[in-house]
This record gives C-alpha cells, sequence and structure tokens, in this order.
C-alpha cells in the first residue's frame, strides 16, 4: 500500500491524521455522515470554543478553505462536502437544492455532536443554507458568518458570468453547449473561477486542486443553478427574521470582489442590526486571498 492510499483509507475509516503538507498544523478526524440514502464527507478539527463549521459554495469544495484552516489551530473547526461535491455522494440524477444543502448542515451538526455552539460560516452559494439553519436553529447557533455570499435580492449583487448562463433560463441552450464541450467547459471554468483570486501563483494551484473535481460535480452545478433564483425569491420572504435575529453576525468580505462586492456587504451590515463589518483585502476567494487576515476575524466572532 503506497502512503497515498494509506492515507486514504484512513480518511474513509475516520481514524485521525496529519496531512504532509502546510495543512499538517491541523490534524483532523475524517468523517462519513449519512444523509437521506448518501454520505456527506467531513472534516473535524479538534479544538475549543463554538464550531466553526465553514463551508463552500460553488463552483468548489471544502478545500476552498486550506489556506485558511492551519490559521485557525487551536480552534474547533469543521468542513464538509455538500452532496455532489468534493468526496461527498455524488448522485447524478439527484436534484440538488439550497432547501436541502440547510439539511445537509443540520446533519454535520448532529452526527458530529456540534450541540448549541455552532457558528455556520458561510461562502458563495452556501448562504441560503447557513442562514436559514440560523434562523430555524437560533438556539443552536453560537454566531453567523458571512464571507462574500448571497440571501435575498439586493441590487448591489453582480452575478458571476457563468452563473449567469447556468441560471437565468434564457441562457439554457448556450448552458446546454458549453457543458457538451469538455474544453469550453473547462476554458469557462478556469476563466471564472480565476477571477476569484488575486495572486497568480495561488491561483494556479487552486485551480489546479479544484478543476480536479468539478467534472464530476456538474450534475450538482447545473441543479443548483436552476433552483437559484427560486432560492433567492422565497428566502427574501424571510428578510424580516434575518433583520430580528439577535445571535452575533459576522461579515467579512474581500473588499476587491467584482461580483458579491462590498455593496453586498454592506447591504447585509445595513440589513442586520448589531452586525459587524471587515472588509479585507482579496476578491471573491477570501479565505484564499487573505488567509491570516480572515482567521482573526473568525476567532473573535464567537470566542
Amino acid at each position: 500500500m503506497t502512503r497515498t492510499t494509506r492515507i486514504a483509507a484512513l480518511a474513509l475509516t475516520g481514524m485521525a491524521l496529519v496531512l504532509p503538507t502546510a495543512a499538517a498544523k491541523a490534524p483532523f478526524t475524517a468523517h462519513r455522515v449519512p444523509f437521506q440514502g448518501h454520505t456527506l464527507y467531513a472534516r473535524d478539527y479538534p479544538g475549543s470554543g463554538p464550531a466553526l463549521v465553514l463551508m463552500h459554495g460553488f463552483p468548489d469544495n471544502l478545500h476552498l478553505y486550506d489556506r485558511l484552516v492551519p490559521y485557525l489551530k487551536g480552534r474547533h473547526v469543521v468542513t464538509f462536502d455538500f452532496l455532489g461535491w468534493g468526496r461527498s455522494d455524488k448522485p447524478r440524477d439527484h436534484t440538488y437544492t439550497f432547501a436541502e444543502q440547510e439539511a445537509e448542515l443540520d446533519a454535520i451538526a448532529g452526527a458530529l455532536h456540534l450541540g448549541d455552539d455552532v457558528v455556520p460560516v458561510a461562502h458563495d452559494a452556501s448562504g441560503p443554507a447557513a442562514i436559514n439553519w440560523a434562523l430555524d436553529h437560533p438556539d443552536r447557533t453560537a454566531g453567523l458568518v458571512l464571507l462574500n455570499t448571497f440571501y435575498s435580492a439586493m441590487p448591489e449583487l453582480v452575478p458571476p458570468e457563468a452563473i449567469r448562463i447556468f441560471s437565468q433560463p434564457e441562457f439554457a441552450s448556450l448552458a446546454a453547449a458549453i457543458n457538451a464541450d469538455p474544453r469550453t467547459n473547462s476554458w469557462l471554468y478556469h476563466w471564472q473561477v480565476g477571477r476569484f483570486m488575486t495572486d497568480p501563483g495561488v491561483r494556479r494551484r487552486m485551480l489546479a486542486r479544484l478543476w480536479r473535481d468539478f467534472p464530476s460535480e456538474i450534475p450538482a452545478f447545473i441543479s443548483l443553478n436552476r433552483d437559484l433564483l427560486a432560492a433567492v425569491t422565497a428566502d427574501t420572504q424571510r428578510v424580516a427574521e434575518l433583520q430580528a435575529f439577535t445571535r452575533p453576525v459576522t461579515i467579512a468580505f474581500g473588499e476587491h470582489d467584482p461580483y458579491l462586492n462590498a455593496g453586498v456587504a454592506r447591504a447585509f451590515h445595513a440589513l442586520i442590526p448589531g452586525s459587524r463589518l471587515a472588509l479585507l483585502p482579496g476578491r471573491h476567494y477570501v479565505q484564499v486571498d487573505a488567509p491570516e487576515q480572515l482567521s482573526q476575524v473568525l476567532l473573535s466572532a464567537a470566542p
């Protein structure tokens, strides 16, 4: 058995392991969490304080947080892949929805026994799941953190070009043509996701890591995009609940994101009384561009 195979085997059995990279500073226990006949892949990093549950959006997975997690050493941290993404199961004929992602977060919190000290950390498309879970479980929520994400209708938001293509009905034929051509699909992915990061070297490495998984994640990407407009419409009806939410809320956005931009961050801040706003250097992937600065914000979000 090779070293790589041995590491993979340990991950699947839930044993603690230490990766032979910079992430070696943060050992984790891997879990397979049952969810509606499938399994979700999660990493549980031991530490103190309310658990920071770091959630990805699309088109990415838990590796989005690879640069951030080492800076959070000593704090209880959980990362996981939503159904259809990363190492979680990927049923091809499944209808993936934002409402289901809230249920997946609940399954992770229950299986890992996070109790009443959960801090959902939303990024990008995980905003609806994190916010709705917090609204539905305020007594279990120690805090809520929003990173370059969305929830309700906001005029400040500028949808990424690829998301517009795959979420708006008038572009359905174009989306299908792109998806049918692997070369065009790869070009669009690298162009779009490449615009989410600042540093060329980091961008190159992160793109290579995330693209490795994306071809198998396409069914989830397409399905969630089809659900996107309906989900935002439904969540807009819950804005009054969000305005009345009393748990600590921290808003930390990469200030140079051209899409889920500083205007969106300020709109969230105005919407949620008592929320804390931090604009950090970087673009859409603030956890990639500014991991050390973001870690300081997270560690103070719910001490």
